[in-house]
């Protein structure tokens, strides 16, 4: 996801304390496998109307359960309204309020599927951007995240309970529809209206799941291993340019095939969008702001990012918010691998560097860690820690595993996790299977307790040996190793390591020469800073 959200317009707040404990209730009595929704969109007004088949599987039998969606608000008109609900061929009972649909089977028992059917209606307040465009064409562009997609269908709006989805989309046939998955149709109704049908054969987090309908221009960039399309959408009037950007799109795809193994979707599309927020990763449809499009090629990390997205975040996705840096920290920390392999090691480092600078700004007013149990906006949690200090946890794991270990382990992590949930402690326990080493105080230190190594250090050369106070001054102890370059008189320099696991210890290193000048972390490995207070 980009970073430049704006948080000034309303965002609706939910008790998202109680949510995050409701979802394990509730996913522990149902779980949905597919959503199929139809929907028709318009150009006379902002309202939709729709169907969702649900296919659920109850876990045990229950008198009642609920799904999210967004209840009619009479003062602003927004919000939905359901006219009926069937359980099979049957109809139901239900209740809808306070963003919630209460259903009340006729019978259900456990480990059996049903499919309930929901009709609905109404104007969405969120979820489902309806609106103009840069060039003043109305659009039609989904924006879930991170629980917002109950704005404009039913669904268990969490990203534990992850299922296939389908759209058949009725439109104006001037708009072109952009969806997740495969295009299964696409057909004239009338000689003003065509429907659309896209459908996934892999599961997605409700946060990913999207539709887009706009006047695209489409390209083809051609196809990955035989079966999978490459592709552009981009707004008709600035297609030369929109083109030009992501052209790409591709060669970054292939680079991250090689890095992570098979791409996990149908296709690759990327779009052009008008959101509320910026792009978003939405699987197999990333949506990119359409103020990036210039012709001037300005956004390819971005484009990066968003791609590493589809294996980490939408195929293996974390299990709750918290731990949302297995999803923003590996696609930014995979973004600076791909610097790395195209800009070489110093714009790696510089790059490493900025990000470092990030942390330890936001830290000065935002002290919480990377797995953040007690923030309970989720929009907050797009910030520095879930991005650039979960990437460095991953640079520094990098380097104390070494980069066969390390990839080793990333690799077995996703196919472990992919198209299923994941943990922060699920991740440690497969790097630590991969490495052979306890990973236990790593996590601790650097994912579940705020803050980074603080030093403030002296140091005096005398008669072939430098003796180096390092006294860690941030409250509480972390433990990890410490390259210093030493730099002599005459011009060389040698790097060496020490372990520092103490709050205040002296250090005596060998040296092969009068030094002149020590420097800390001189390739960029920790994240620390020094202090001479």
């Amino acid at each position: 996801m980009k970073t430049t959200l704006k948080f000034s317009i309303l965002f609706l707040i939910w008790s998202s304390a109680v949510f995050a404990q409701q979802y394990k209730e509730r996913l522990s009595t149902i779980n949905i496998e597919h959503y199929k929704l139809a929907i028709d969109l318009n150009d006379d007004n902002d309202s939709i109307a729709a169907k969702m088949a649900i296919e659920l599987r109850f876990r045990k039998s229950i008198p009642s359960f609920y799904l999210d969606l967004a209840s009619f608000d009479s003062i602003s008109g927004k919000g939905m309204k359901v006219d009926s609900i069937f359980q099979n061929k049957v109809a139901v009972d239900f209740k809808h309020k306070n963003n919630r649909l209460t259903i009340y089977p006729k019978h259900n028992f456990a480990n059996l599927t049903y499919t309930y059917t929901i009709k609905y209606r109404g104007v969405p307040e969120d979820g489902l951007i309806i609106g103009k465009n840069v060039h003043g064409d109305r659009t039609f562009f989904g924006d879930n995240w991170p629980n917002r997609a109950q704005n404009w269908f039913p669904c268990i709006d969490h990203p534990s309970d992850k299922a296939t989805i389908e759209y058949i989309v009725k439109a104006p046939k001037h708009y072109k529809i952009i969806a997740n998955g495969e295009l299964i149709e696409e057909v004239d109704l009338n000689e003003n209206t065509k429907q659309t049908h896209w459908k996934t054969s892999k599961p997605l987090p409700t946060k990913v799941m999207v539709i887009g309908a706009s006047n695209f221009a489409v390209d083809s960039l051609g196809v990955i291993d035989s079966i999978i399309p490459v592709t552009s959408w981009v707004y008709k009037q600035n297609k030369e340019k929109g083109f030009h950007d992501l052209v790409n799109s591709k060669e970054i795809l292939e680079f991250y095939i090689d890095l992570f193994g098979k791409y996990p979707f149908e296709k690759l599309a990327s779009v052009q969008s008008t959101t509320r927020y910026g792009g978003m990763e939405n699987a197999s449809c990333i949506f990119y702001p359409e103020s990036s499009f210039t012709g001037e090629q300005k956004f390819e990390n971005t484009i990066a990012h968003e791609i590493v997205h589809q294996w980490f975040g939408n195929s293996a996705s974390e299990i709750d918010w918290p731990h949302v840096w297995l999803s923003e920290g590996f696609a930014t920390y995979f973004t600076d691998i791909y610097v790395q392999k195209t800009k070489g090691d110093s714009i790696f480092q510089k790059r490493m560097q900025q990000e470092r600078a990030r942390v330890l700004k936001f830290h000065e007013t935002t002290k919480t860690a990377v797995v953040d149990t007690k923030t309970t906006n989720y929009m907050q949690l797009l910030n520095p820690n879930s991005y650039q200090k979960g990437a460095w946890v991953l640079h520094m794991l990098r380097k104390k595993l070494g980069d066969d270990a390390f990839y080793k382990g990333i690799k077995a992590y996703y196919e472990k996790y992919k198209y299923r949930n994941a943990s922060t402690n699920g991740f440690k326990r497969i790097m630590a299977a991969s490495s052979g080493k306890n990973l236990d105080v790593f996590f601790k230190q650097w994912l579940e307790n705020p803050g980074h190594p603080v030093l403030k250090t002296q140091w005096l050369y005398f008669n072939n040996r430098i003796r180096i106070m390092i006294e860690q001054v941030q409250g509480g102890i972390f433990e990890f190793p410490l390259d210093i370059e030493l730099i002599y008189e005459d011009g060389s320099s040698e790097i060496k390591t020490i372990e520092v696991d103490y709050l205040n210890a002296p250090y005596s290193i060998e040296t092969s020469g009068d030094v002149k000048e020590i420097k800390f972390d001189p390739n960029t490995w920790l994240l620390f800073e020094l202090t001479t207070e």
